[in-house]
């Protein structure tokens, strides 16, 4: 099976490299260890063709063609990595956010034959009804709707056969592929490309157990279970498994259809302001909120319940970060930059921020930018754009719930003005603002982060004698050793290391040389062969130095290829 993964990868990864080759991104193989994987041919090929249509696009749009071409796993990553601003420029997240993954449906039978399997029972016993005709299909898998035999409409979420394994597969091509282009993402500016890879397996691990999106489910419907206006269909948990998701059917219309909204007697500019507030407070009040709010995934019912579906995409902000993001629009709000940076530095997972000073004034920029515009002229979309730009320009690592809501705002931002003639984000956002500040500075809390602070304090107390001591101990003895990392000098190192080596082969060489020169000059007894008129020992000598030759020249010969 190792034997079999691997030349499936060796595949794969030859297959990528035509892929970056076919669409002019030649730097890319030629400066990395993919080269190797290029065959003679083609490379000669390929220096043949001059002018290729490829050309007439962008490199963002090369890139993204490249992604739809290696299949959904890799759209998947691009549409991950469309929510970090951090990581990658906003022209490339702009051609990510265009990727879909069409895949059509698979046969109905075995959809049937997984469900039968996952449940161990017959498909009759489950459900009274079960429509052949899936609602939807997607990479990870399609939705059926079907009925129990208590009367009640579910739909039903399959799992794709096969997906969880060709998933795993690629993954272990992204792991290979990142080990191969390390050095050249990370001169590309992406730092750490293998935590990216990680991160994104940890994701895609969570989205193929659908257990994971039903207690996402069962977690919401308890923190708003005292909410009239705001429902979310409850999950059959007895039916679930990691492969087959059932959850309850609501009727209702596409929130954007205003039409609808309207023959219904609902109001729109209502609808809008309802689903706003409802955002709001998963953000700031709960900290735990849905992360795809596209108008397919919000439904209105006809007495105006706004009803989220699709938890396959939740983020979470921890009590700190939920303050932190907040003083950023507070500090906006007061055109205050430096409250905005040190807010930016308290969500930061790092807080290395080189030059505070221009970081700070760059987010001053961005307040005279939106100060001057009027609140209607105001846009969450442009607002998202600048800050992520700040985010991207100065490598801040937030985390990635963050990205999530800017998203998400701008999304709502969509609909809200479909709705609502006089919508405008801000306005909503700012009593949250200011009743987080609130939260932030009350005595409850005060008592809690001193709380929290103490018993910190006092853990230090407890282990700092115990620590001092095995300091003492260790200099005593004579054992206490210390460790310095030299950042920056890994290139210049290596390139002495290169150096000196090859001064070696090159004193060696000298000396075969010499050494076959002089041996000319000896007299050997008759025993002694000759080739050619020279002693034999004089051509083992030039053929020791032929050899180191060869290795001495090695490296620039790697290089041209």
């Amino acid at each position: 099976m190792l034997f079999k993964n691997t030349i499936s990868n060796l595949t794969r990864i030859r297959q990528v490299a035509e892929v970056l080759l076919r669409y002019g991104f030649e730097d890319v193989v030629t400066t990395t260890p993919l080269r190797r994987l290029v065959s003679q041919s083609r490379r000669l090929r390929w220096l043949e063709e001059d002018q290729r249509p490829v050309f007439e696009t962008t490199r963002w749009e090369r890139i993204r063609l490249i992604i739809e071409e290696l299949g959904p796993t890799f759209i998947k990553l691009a549409q991950a990595l469309s929510n970090r601003a951090d990581l990658l420029p906003q022209a490339l997240i702009d051609e990510f956010e265009k990727l879909q993954s069409n895949v059509p449906p698979f046969p109905t039978e075995e959809a049937r034959l997984l469900i039968e399997a996952e449940l161990g029972r017959p498909l009759g016993e489950v459900f009274s009804e079960f429509d052949d005709v899936p609602l939807g299909s997607a990479s990870i898998g399609q939705v059926h709707r079907a009925r129990l035999h208590g009367g009640e409409e579910v739909v039903v979420k399959i799992q794709r056969p096969g997906v969880r394994e060709k998933v795993e597969g690629d993954l272990r091509l992204l792991h290979e592929l990142v080990r191969l282009t390390s050095t050249f993402l990370r001169n590309q500016g992406l730092a750490n490309p293998q935590d990216v890879v990680d991160a994104f397996e940890r994701s895609m691990t969570k989205e193929l157990d659908y257990t994971s999106e039903a207690r996402a489910m069962e977690q919401l419907r308890k923190l708003y279970e005292n909410y009239t206006s705001f429902y979310i269909p409850k999950p059959y948990r007895e039916l679930n498994t990691a492969k087959i998701l059932v959850i309850e059917f609501v009727n209702g219309c596409k929130i954007t259809d205003k039409a609808q909204l309207l023959a219904w007697g609902l109001s729109p500019e209502a609808v809008a302001e309802t689903g706003m507030d409802i955002y709001l407070t998963q953000i700031f009040e709960f900290g735990f909120f849905h992360a795809d709010p596209h108008p397919g995934n919000v439904l209105v019912r006809p007495d105006g319940t706004i009803v989220l579906i699709d938890f396959g995409m939740v983020g979470k902000l921890t009590k700190q970060q939920k303050y932190a993001f907040a003083g950023v629009f507070i500090g906006m709000a007061r055109q205050d930059a430096r409250s905005m940076a040190l807010n930016f530095r308290r969500l930061s997972l790092t807080s290395d921020i080189p030059d505070m000073r221009a970081f700070e004034a760059d987010l001053n920029l961005l307040i005279e930018d939106f100060s001057v515009l009027d609140v209607q002229d105001m846009s969450m979309s442009d607002l998202a754009d600048s800050l992520q730009g700040i985010i991207y320009q100065y490598k801040l690592q937030v985390p990635g719930a963050v990205f999530l809501i800017l998203r998400a705002l701008v999304i709502l931002e969509g609909i809200g003005k479909v709705l609502h003639p006089r919508f405008n984000t801000f306005e909503f956002v700012r009593p949250y603002g200011a009743r987080i500040l609130r939260e932030q500075y009350s005595p409850e809390n005060i008592l809690t982060e001193a709380e929290y602070t103490g018993t910190q304090l006092l853990a230090l107390l407890q282990t700092l004698p115990i620590d001092l001591r095995q300091i003492m101990r260790k200099i005593s003895k004579g054992d206490l050793r210390v460790k310095v990392e030299l950042s920056g000098y890994t290139s210049l190192l290596r390139k002495a290391d290169q150096l000196v080596g090859r001064t070696i082969l090159a004193l060696l060489l000298l000396a075969s040389i010499l050494f076959a020169g002089l041996s000319l000059l000896g007299h050997y007894p008759a025993e002694m062969p000759y080739y050619r008129g020279l002693p034999v020992i004089t051509w083992y000598s030039l053929g020791a130095g032929l050899f180191l030759l060869l290795l001495l020249t090695m490296p620039q010969r790697v290089r041209r290829e």
